[in-house]
C-alpha cells in the first residue's frame, strides 16, 4: 500500500480510483470505473476480511498500534459495552474508558498535525517541494528526498529529448540520480494496464540499450510491480496518475 498517494477517504473505504479503474488498496484487484462500489466492498470482505480489520492490522512501518491496541479497536468496532469488554479483556472498566480517551486524544493530535502539514506543504508548489515517489520498504533516506528543481536539472543532464521516445545518454552512478531518472522513464509506460515481459521491454529498449538494468531498477524502487512468476508487470499508481 502506497500511503503517499492515498487520501484519508481512500484508506477508510479500502479502495482508490484512477481515471479508468477502481483499485483495491491491499492487492492487485481492479475493476472498470463503471463497476458498482458494492462489488469492490464484497471483494474487501471476502478477500481481506473487511477494510476495517485489514487497516487496523496493516503490516506497515506507519502502523504503530500494538497487538493489544489492535484487539481493543477491533472490539470497540463491534459496539460492545465497556463493562462487557472489560470482562473479556480481564481489565477494569476504568481502564477501558481510559483507553478510549487515549485513542480520541491521538486522533485529535493527528487531525491537527495533518491540517498543519497541508497548510505548510500543500498550499502551493515551489522548486524546493519534494516529488511524490512510490512507497519504499525499510528506511527512507536521502535518495528519496528529491526536489522539483533537482528533477529538472537531472533530466536535462541525462536525457536526449530530441528523439521520440526520449533516450537516456548514460547510466548514473549515484542512487539518488537513478531514482530521479526513473521518475521520467516511468512516464513512457502506460498506466492502468498489465504487460508481459516482452511488451514491457518494447517500451524500455528504445530508451536505453541496457533495458534489463532499467527494468530491474524500476522494480527495485517500486515504480513497477510484477507477479510472483514474473509473467505480468504494471505501473505503481502515482499522484499524477
Amino acid at each position: 500500500m502506497d500511503l503517499t498517494n492515498l487520501t484519508v477517504n481512500d484508506l477508510m473505504r479500502g479502495w482508490h480510483q484512477t481515471t479508468t479503474t477502481l483499485n483495491c488498496n491491499y492487492c492487485d484487484a481492479n475493476w472498470a470505473i463503471t463497476t458498482p462500489v458494492t462489488t469492490v466492498e464484497q471483494h474487501l470482505t471476502i478477500a481481506h476480511g473487511g477494510n476495517r480489520s485489514q487497516l487496523i492490522h496493516l503490516d506497515s512501518r506507519y502502523n504503530t498500534l500494538t497487538t493489544k491496541q489492535q484487539d481493543l479497536l477491533t472490539a470497540f468496532a463491534t459496539g460492545i459495552k465497556d463493562a462487557d469488554l472489560a470482562k473479556e479483556f480481564q481489565l477494569a472498566a476504568a481502564t477501558i474508558r481510559h483507553q478510549k480517551f487515549t485513542f480520541r486524544e491521538k486522533a485529535k493530535q493527528a487531525k491537527l498535525y495533518l491540517a498543519i502539514y497541508q497548510l505548510v506543504f500543500e498550499t502551493g508548489q515551489t522548486a524546493d517541494d519534494l516529488i511524490a515517489l512510490p512507497e519504499q520498504p525499510g528506511i527512507v533516506d536521502d535518495r528519496f528526498a528529491i526536489t522539483e528543481d533537482e528533477v529538472t536539472q537531472t533530466l536535462k543532464q541525462y536525457f536526449d529529448f530530441t528523439h521520440e521516445p526520449l533516450q537516456l545518454k548514460r547510466w548514473p552512478k549515484k542512487q539518488k540520480t537513478i531514482v530521479t531518472i526513473l521518475t521520467r522513464v516511468i512516464d513512457e509506460i502506460p498506466a492502468d494496464q498489465p504487460f508481459n515481459e516482452t511488451e514491457l521491454n518494447n517500451y524500455l529498449r528504445p530508451i536505453y540499450f541496457d533495458y534489463t538494468t532499467l527494468r530491474r531498477y524500476l522494480i527495485d524502487y517500486g515504480f513497477l510491480k510484477r507477479t510472483v512468476d514474473g509473467r505480468q508487470y504494471w505501473r505503481t499508481a502515482t499522484r499524477e496518475d
